[in-house]
């Protein structure tokens, strides 16, 4: 599948003021986004995910490296024109209308007379403001603020969205209906990368993921490759675990926690549970279960990025 966003070695310093000194808020970063993918940008508070954003978007320019969109250098004209952006706190103007606003973001895209208008008017009824669209923008919540946010991102139909926390100040209805929309996006035939700190919602929605830390890329790839690769873990429920059968696993290596009158053993690939297995039998006690526990992308993002 063809790329639509292509990132190579894209590097961003910054100088403090008055001392002058070096931070280093982007390491070159490279990934790639294909046509038709929704990608995930992850990564901890400072990993330099909206830096990265950013500089796509031209908000700020580079030290070093490039990206293009579209197959056009970013940030261009021509490549922007085809994209839609939901910044991490999208600003509206407080005395316009969510009408006005997204009026005006159209035709800043290029849109005019009355199939604006009509545009308008569903993509609010898409993402549920329909209801306040002619209220004064300072009368609503943060939530509806981030919907007006992301109407102004659809009206223009891009082929690439660009969303930076998308699901900020969302209830867990505005969440799901967000998460709804990104689908139907996909299945349209666009392409939607977008950061977010809510890990199941991004395993959930996503068919690859890049994880940054301290700036710099550690893990980028299908995220059902990248899950299906971590540590295999299996759940072992015990009953009649004596107390020689636990210093004999901790001898081993082996944490056993209680669960009631059970005791539970979580060892790591498949040698570790015959292990576990047959100490168990020897010593007479009982297998209640035996589990196997899918690594999660938490686990993933948690091994990786902290």
């Amino acid at each position: 599948m063809a790329n639509v966003l292509t990132v190579d070695k894209l590097t961003k310093t910054f100088r403090k003021p008055f001392t002058g000194a070096r931070v280093e808020a982007v390491r070159g970063v490279s990934f790639s986004v294909s046509s038709g993918d929704i990608f995930g940008f992850l990564g901890p508070n400072g990993a330099g995910k909206t830096t990265t954003i950013k500089m796509l978007t031209g908000l700020i320019a580079p030290t070093q490296g490039e990206a293009t969109i579209l197959g056009h250098r970013a940030p261009s004209p021509t490549a922007m024109a085809r994209v839609g952006f939901l910044p991490e706190n999208p600003y509206v103007y407080p005395y316009l209308t969510p009408r006005e606003f997204v009026t005006l973001c159209g035709r800043l895209s290029g849109l005019s007379g009355s199939g604006l208008r009509t545009k308008v008017e569903a993509v609010l009824e898409r993402v549920g403001v329909a209801y306040a669209i002619d209220r004064a923008v300072r009368a609503l919540s943060k939530g509806m603020l981030q919907r007006v946010g992301l109407a102004a991102a659809l009206v223009h139909e891009p082929e690439l969205l660009i969303l930076d926390e998308p699901m900020s100040g969302l209830d867990p209805v505005g969440r799901k209906e967000v998460r709804d929309l990104i689908v139907e996006e996909k299945k349209a035939g666009r392409t939607v990368f977008f950061s977010s700190h809510i890990l199941t919602d991004v395993e959930l929605l996503c068919d690859r993921v890049c994880i940054l830390r301290k700036g710099e890329v550690v893990v980028a790839g299908a995220i059902g490759e990248l899950l299906a690769a971590g540590t295999r873990r299996v759940e072992v429920v015990l009953g009649g675990v004596s107390d020689g059968l636990r210093e004999r696993f901790a001898t081993l290596g082996y944490r056993v926690a209680p669960l009631g009158e059970l005791h539970v053993v979580e060892p790591e690939g498949d040698q570790a549970v015959r292990c576990v297995l047959e100490e168990a039998l020897l010593a007479g006690a009982r297998v209640e279960s035996v589990t196997p526990k899918r690594e999660t992308l938490e686990d993933l993002f948690v091994r990786q990025a902290i």
